[in-house]
């Protein structure tokens, strides 16, 4: 395996840790609705947990309101049965057509459980990225040990996944940052 190869294993490991970070903030409640906030929900559609999005129409007409117009009105029940089990925290209003989500603005005591909440979730990232980075530094270790990396190029490859893990560290706390002040601006 050259260097290359370890750079780019490295690098993917790092984005997927990103990347899976961004979708788990999208599903974190602020004072505004988003249809990042019900769209992961998993319904018993016919025994099989499906994701929401797949079983309605998911929208926000207002700042504070997620309507969710089913497909199919048959899954209303289970759909509304579905948020009410989830940790969102709101009651599903329906008319037998939609069900309307009134979000409610977010308590100070609230605020700062989800922050705390945020900060857990983007350390927990930080950690993948250095095991990322601990990963690869051990394969560069064990390339050069049977002569397949030169010294050299191991530390150099070494230094560019240092650089990487900064990199990807900053993406974190850039993220972390901004979903914080989303949530204390609200």
């Amino acid at each position: 395996m050259s260097m290359d190869d370890i750079l780019l294993d490295v690098e993917e490991m790092m984005e997927s840790a990103v990347e899976y970070l961004r979708n788990e903030f999208r599903g974190i409640r602020t004072g505004r609705a988003s249809v990042g906030l019900v769209d992961h929900i998993k319904v018993d559609y016919f025994g099989s947990p499906t994701d929401l999005r797949q079983l309605a129409s998911i929208s926000t007409p207002e700042a504070t309101l997620i309507v969710i117009k089913p497909f199919d009105p048959g899954t209303l029940k289970d759909i509304e049965k579905a948020i009410q089990a989830s940790d969102l925290g709101i009651t599903p209003n329906s008319d037998g057509h939609v069900i309307r989500l009134s979000v409610p603005a977010l308590s100070t005591d609230r605020r700062g459980q989800i922050v705390t909440q945020l900060k857990k979730m983007a350390e927990a990232c930080r950690v993948t990225i250095r095991n990322s980075r601990r990963d690869g530094n051990k394969e560069a270790d064990k390339q050069q040990k049977e002569s397949l990396l030169t010294e050299d190029e191991a530390k150099k490859g070494k230094d560019e996944i240092q650089a990487l893990t900064k990199t990807y560290e900053g993406k974190v706390n850039e993220m972390l940052d901004a979903k914080v002040k989303e949530i204390e601006e609200d």
